[in-house]
């Protein structure tokens, strides 16, 4: 999974790069499982944790649960999961 962020600059918000929030995550979580995401201050772990729940979108990647992708999957679809 892949979250970048862009950064903004000036008056008219052009672009000047990206934040590299969250590059190259990968996990899997079996059943019966916890998992805890540890690091330092501004990793990514929060933002790991809200693109996994899909409040945030990925920018690369998918998100699997039960083997079914629901990285695209809107609100209404998302609710057996």
């Amino acid at each position: 999974m892949v979250k970048h962020f862009p950064l903004r600059r000036g008056l008219f918000s052009r672009s000047a790069g990206r934040v590299h929030a969250v590059d190259g995550v990968s996990f899997r979580i079996r059943r019966g499982e916890t998992l805890g995401l540890v690091g330092e201050s501004g990793c990514g772990k929060s933002t790991a944790g809200r693109t996994v729940l899909k409040l945030l979108q990925p920018t690369a990647g998918r998100i699997f649960v039960h083997g079914e992708d629901i990285t695209d999957l809107d609100t209404r679809a998302m609710a057996p999961y």
